[in-house]
């Protein structure tokens, strides 16, 4: 995500489009090492997130209060276990998923299944072992790329949005181009649409600093370096639960960036992040099919 104009000692073939450097090194670095970080922290935030299934609000968090969610294996009206998720007042049954699963050839009761923690057994040592390391070395990991995307001014050229591009008709068109599957061509294949800006731009400064502050607050030992981030967040279960949705929030970005990858051709997108280099669909010719 770096300066569509860099330039490179070599460029591949491209017989279809043309071929544009996209990428630096530090970029694709930077995001290979966040692939591996939040790969992690999912898997062992989940096996932290089973020892306590219960999600609050406010000065709550005991074993006797009221959740504003939860995943736990409640009784069916004949006396069978099942798994169940409540959000709220609503109660939904997700029993080999969420609340119950087998492991190995066994129900447990655990909010989420073996496959999706690390480790797949429940041991909170071991998965805040894995979670708290990996956090530093995220955190550390996106100030070498904030660095780096201020100092070569990558995020004025490529990441803030151009005048007009805000406009909601320029938003409506991008998202009715976005839901036909059509690409950019040409020079606007070079550069990032207001979607992609946006939504970048949402995970950098506003999902990640979130993610990285609810974090510091549910530690006691920062509580007493920065009590003022209990009164930000309302305590530490209010900032579990924020923790909880901003982490969902990235991992459905996550989804929809890798839905887009496939839809805009794999090996394309998956070789400018290893070599740097994209090669941007051209503009039909007149009398050619577009």
């Amino acid at each position: 995500m770096t300066s569509m104009s860099d330039t490179a000692p070599f460029k591949p073939r491209a017989p279809k489009g043309e071929p544009v450097y996209r990428h630096r090194v530090i970029t694709r670095i930077s995001h290979w090492i966040n692939v591996l970080c939040l790969s992690v922290l999912l898997m062992s935030g989940l096996n932290i997130f089973n020892a306590h299934p219960h999600l609050y609000w406010g000065q709550y968090g005991a074993n006797f209060d009221k959740p504003v969610m939860e995943m736990v294996v409640d009784q069916a009206p004949d006396g069978s276990s099942v798994g169940v998720t409540r959000i709220g007042g609503h109660t939904f049954k997700t029993m080999g998923l969420f609340g119950a699963s087998k492991y190995k050839g066994e129900w447990q009761a655990r909010g989420f299944p073996g496959w999706m923690t690390l480790p797949s057994y429940q041991d909170l040592a071991t998965g805040r072992h894995w979670h708290f390391f990996f956090a530093w070395l995220f955190v550390l990991n996106g100030l070498v790329y904030l660095v780096h995307t201020v100092w070569s001014g990558h995020l004025k050229k490529d990441l803030l949005p151009r005048e007009g591009e805000l406009k909601p008709r320029a938003l409506l068109l991008d998202v009715w181009n976005h839901i036909r599957l059509k690409h950019p061509t040409g020079e606007a294949a070079k550069r990032y649409n207001p979607l992609q800006k946006l939504a970048y731009l949402g995970v950098i400064f506003l999902l990640l600093p979130l993610m990285i502050l609810t974090g510091l607050t549910m530690s006691p030992g920062f509580n007493a370096i920065a009590p003022v981030l209990l009164d930000i967040f309302g305590g530490r279960q209010s900032a579990r639960t924020l923790h909880f949705i901003t982490a969902n929030l990235l991992l459905l970005f996550v989804l929809v960036h890798l839905i887009e990858v496939l839809i805009a051709g794999v090996w394309n997108e998956v070789r400018s992040m290893i070599t740097g280099w994209y090669v941007a669909q051209t503009e039909p010719k007149i009398g050619e099919p577009s």
